[in-house]
Parts: structure tokens; C-alpha cells; sequence
């Protein structure tokens, strides 16, 4: 990885002109990654290897006019190659998910319109919540129950995020180790409102490192903040990605990478790079006006073709 300096760090933040004139020291380093850091990541499959060699995913996701959402981050996890994937989602999203995903095997919820329980985890190699689950109480104590009893690698998104700034309880059930994928205003609710996205920036820094968790704090140039004071500047994506669902997609691609073993920094970091990726080739075939969520999950081979080419390897 390239280090940057904090003069190219506020290259990487929007309104430069807006940023404060004396730049606060902030006891991190920075990096930019690159190709070829990605490259290095991604290992050669085993001609002998099985479904069970690329791990079993777990993805809590969905209620009630939000089973898109679902949608999007379990075939985002499938097409980065995990190898068995169970989606928990509310009653009411069961029927939508066996026809959309036959690929994935569905867990319904006792309850029809949000997910309200959750079976034994033991047998999973990665968790992902968050995806369009709401805000309910009842949710609310799954992620609890989930915080305080798995051992897994977590990846927490969007309303799980939300959910953790709004319960005091949450945040100190926190597991060190996991990954939060907030865009800015989640991370606001999360940290506090920042004047601007440098004072942002600090916080997602300082908060990785107190909390012992890796912040994916998303948007151009998404910033990998983790708890050894590093922090990694994203190179791919366009503002064509600036659409609804490609923060699930994201999330889908992050689980699926830690249930094939990838460790949380890793999978954080060859994941929000072949999410950019695939939507720079998505935008470059579509254009960035037209450019939806699903884009980004059909171009994710072409995304592994590209590094594997830059790796010289054959498939």
C-alpha cells in the first residue's frame, strides 16, 4: 500500500474549501490501496475444493416493504464466491427470496414483518445483519442476543448501525473485531454530527481504535479505519454507485469474503475495492446516470477477472 500524506488525504474529502485552516494531528497513518494490494488477497481456488471449502454465510436482512434489500446483499454474497449462504428473514419475505435466489437456503422468521429471533449460529462461518431490517424493538434484541453470544466474524450495516447508536446496551456489547459499514449520516448518529468530513474522518479513526472495530466509512474514496491506527483510502468507484441498494451489495460482498476465511481487515479491504471496481465497470458499460445496485453484483465477475489478469493468472 502507497502512504499518503494528510495534504492527500483532504484531496480525498469533499469540499476542500470547506475543511478548517489549521489541520488537527490525528495519531494515524494513512494509505491508499491499490491493484495490486487487492491482487495479492485473492488466492487460487483448489481444483479439489467443495462448497464447504468457501464457508457457510449467515445473513440476517429484510422486513416489510424492505425485502430488496435482502435481495441484493445475499446474491452479492453468493457472486463473491461464498459457498453456502442462509438468509433469516421475516415470514414475509420467504417466498420472495426462494423465487429471486434459489441459490440460497431461507430461514423465516416467526414473525411476518420483521425479524424478531434467530436460531443457533454454531454451525456459520461469518454473520451479516442490517440490511433493511428495521428499527423494532424486538430486532433490537436479536442483535443483542447476536452481540453477546457470537464468536463469528460480523459484518453490522444500515439499520443495525442505527440501531446500535440508539441502545447504550449495544454499543457495550459491541464484539471487538467486527466490521460497521456506515455511509456518513449513519455514522453521524453513531459518533455525533462533524462539521465537516476531515472532523468525520477523525472520529471514524479514533472510534475504530476505542471500540477495537473496523469502520468502513463509505463514499468516494470509502476510508477503511481499523484498529491498529491505520486508515486506507478506497481507489475504484464513481459517483455512478451513489444509488439505493449498493451499500446491501457491499455488505454482501464483505460477509461472503470473511465466511471464505478472509480476515475482517481483508475482507474490508478487497471488498469496498471489487464493489468500486465492479461499478466502474458497470458505469463504463451503462454510464453513472444509469447505473443501479444490481449493476454492481452481475459486473463482480468481470471485477475477479480484471485482478486475475493484473495477477497474470488463467482461470
Amino acid at each position: 500500500m502507497q502512504p499518503i500524506s494528510v495534504t492527500q488525504v483532504f484531496e480525498k474529502l469533499p469540499n476542500p474549501d470547506l475543511q478548517p485552516l489549521i489541520r488537527k494531528e490525528i495519531n494515524n497513518s494513512f494509505f491508499s490501496v491499490e491493484e495490486a494490494d487487492i491482487a495479492s488477497l485473492i488466492p487460487i481456488r483448489d481444483r479439489f475444493a467443495h462448497k464447504g471449502t468457501f464457508g457457510h454465510a449467515l445473513l440476517f436482512a429484510g422486513s416489510r416493504g424492505k425485502t430488496g434489500a435482502a435481495v441484493l446483499a445475499a446474491k452479492a454474497c453468493l457472486r463473491i464466491g461464498s459457498g453456502l449462504l442462509t438468509v433469516h428473514i421475516p415470514a414475509c419475505g420467504e417466498i420472495i427470496l426462494q423465487t429471486s435466489i434459489p441459490e440460497a437456503m431461507i430461514e423465516p422468521d416467526e414473525e411476518q414483518e420483521f425479524i424478531t429471533n434467530s436460531s443457533s449460529i454454531a454451525k456459520y462461518n461469518a454473520i451479516g445483519i442490517g440490511p433493511g431490517i428495521g428499527c423494532h424493538e424486538k430486532t433490537s434484541e436479536v442483535l443483542l442476543r447476536l452481540f453477546e453470544n457470537t464468536k463469528q466474524p460480523l459484518v453490522i450495516d444500515a439499520d443495525a448501525i442505527n440501531l446500535l447508536a440508539q441502545n447504550e446496551q449495544l454499543l457495550h456489547a459491541l464484539p471487538a473485531g467486527c466490521i460497521l459499514t456506515p455511509h456518513p449520516r449513519e455514522f453521524d448518529r453513531l459518533a455525533g454530527v462533524s462539521e465537516n468530513a476531515w472532523e468525520r474522518l477523525q472520529k471514524a479513526c479514533q472510534w475504530a481504535v476505542q471500540h477495537k472495530v473496523y469502520i468502513v466509512l463509505k463514499g468516494a474514496y470509502t476510508a477503511i479505519c481499523s484498529p491498529d491506527r491505520e486508515c486506507r483510502f478506497n481507489s475504484t468507484g464513481n459517483p455512478g454507485m451513489a444509488t439505493a441498494g449498493s451499500g446491501d451489495v457491499l455488505t454482501g460482498i464483505i460477509l461472503g469474503l470473511l465466511a471464505q476465511s478472509y480476515s475482517p481487515l481483508n475482507a474490508s479491504l478487497a471488498g469496498v475495492y471489487l464493489h468500486g471496481l465492479a461499478g466502474d465497470i458497470a458505469a463504463s458499460e451503462k454510464s453513472q446516470e444509469s447505473l443501479i445496485a444490481s449493476d454492481i453484483i452481475e459486473n463482480l465477475g468481470l471485477a475477479f477477472k480484471k485482478i486475475s489478469y493484473f495477477c497474470n493468472r488463467t482461470e
